[in-house]
């Protein structure tokens, strides 16, 4: 699948930072396709809905509305006609999402609206947990972006305390290794590294680091 470039990887591992970077200086469009479950499991959350229950998240999905609408280079999410922003960007929310990411139910929903954005034309930095393993399996550029536990932890960490101050940092490695054992043990789209994916280790690299490594491997491919 041409024009598309890939990014996988587990909680904390700089995805989004990453790909927003990348599609920036690529002029491509960036697809947080996390973001898609994670308004899916704000809203569940919103009304009380049992994130462990089939019964109740298929109701979910039948009565959602998700749609992306793409704005100035960047697909936003909108759940019934609201744009839910940063909302849908805290730990709680986070891992109601890896939870109900779980259910074939959920992701049977969702699945269509990603492949639709990668079909749209144009280039597309697709990131999340299974765009190399299910949703591009044809992409023409598949990354794996990773880093140690500790590094990721440190990296959330200070994320929240940009966003929200120094408070409830507690629950932010209890959280993380919750999500990367949900993410790697569920049996529908697990989180794995998908044939034909270039792994990149970013424990000791920065943003720019990891975008110049990426840029090259694009280009040398290209030649």
């Amino acid at each position: 699948m041409e024009n598309v470039i890939t990014i996988d990887g587990p909680a904390g591992a700089g995805k989004s930072t990453v790909s927003k970077a990348l599609a920036a200086r690529l002029q491509y469009v960036y697809l947080d396709t996390g973001a898609l479950y994670r308004a899916l499991a704000y809203k569940a959350l919103k009304h009380n809905i049992n994130v462990n229950s089939s019964a109740e998240l298929a109701e979910l999905c039948s009565t959602t509305d998700v749609t992306l609408k793409n704005i100035d280079g960047k697909i936003t999410v909108y759940v019934d006609g609201n744009d839910v922003g940063d909302k849908i960007r805290t730990e709680e929310v986070g891992l109601a999402a890896s939870t109900i990411s779980a259910f074939p139910v959920v992701r049977e929903k969702l699945l269509s609206l990603q492949r639709e954005a990668g079909a749209g034309g144009g280039g597309i930095v697709a990131e999340g947990r299974d765009m190399g393993s299910v949703v591009f399996p044809d992409a023409q550029f598949k990354f794996f972006l990773d880093a140690n536990i500790e590094e990721r932890i440190r990296r959330r960490r200070t994320e929240l305390i940009q966003k929200n101050g120094p408070g409830g940092l507690d629950s932010v490695s209890r959280d993380m290794q919750a999500r990367d054992h949900q993410d790697s043990q569920r049996k529908t789209a697990p989180l794995t590294v998908s044939p034909n994916t270039i792994i990149i280790d970013s424990t000791s690299l920065d943003i720019s680091q990891v975008v110049e490594i990426i840029l090259e491997r694009v280009s040398s491919r290209h030649a």
